[in-house]
């Protein structure tokens, strides 16, 4: 059998997320992203991948099916957060994979203080939510680049229209 834990031990519930930061410990750099992920595509595991490099841990805290329904309205999430959570804790740069029921992640970002937080290139630092809360205790706030021609929003667009 496989040394490698099976992807289901990746992913965690809001309350057991500063446990596992514990069993880190303090010296590791973590980095935390969030988002839908609804339809993974290669734009996602791009940037995924790069946020994964700016330190030695990767957190995704991923939207609940409620969250996204409050969000982009009741046709969404076209895949139930099980899956895309399962679909996440597979990739291997992904370490922990949370999910939170708010619009936000402030709440998450708050309890897991990474020391580097993460979003896509079309946010500007100041508008990207904990930035503020991160900072001020001297983490770092990132934005990457999006692959042009790849998100979720084209990918069903391409389904309804042929």
């Amino acid at each position: 059998m496989s040394s490698k834990k099976h992807f289901s031990n990746s992913i965690f519930k809001h309350s057991q997320i500063t446990q596992l930061i514990k069993q880190w410990g303090e010296n590791k750099k973590t980095v935390f992203t969030n988002g839908c992920f609804d339809i993974l595509h290669l734009g996602h595991v791009e940037y995924l991948f790069k946020a994964s490099k700016l330190g030695e841990k990767l957190i995704v805290g991923l939207n609940s099916d409620f969250s996204i329904k409050q969000i982009k309205g009741t046709t969404r999430p076209i895949q139930n957060e099980k899956s895309r959570a399962s679909v996440l804790a597979s990739l291997q740069f992904v370490d922990a994979v949370v999910l939170f029921n708010e619009k936000t992640p402030l709440k998450l970002i708050e309890v897991i203080r990474p020391q580097v937080l993460v979003k896509g290139g079309d946010y500007e630092i100041k508008h990207i939510i904990g930035s503020d809360f991160v900072l001020a205790y001297g983490g770092k706030v990132k934005t990457i680049p999006f692959i042009k021609g790849h998100s979720t929003s084209s990918i069903i667009d391409k389904i309804k229209n042929g």
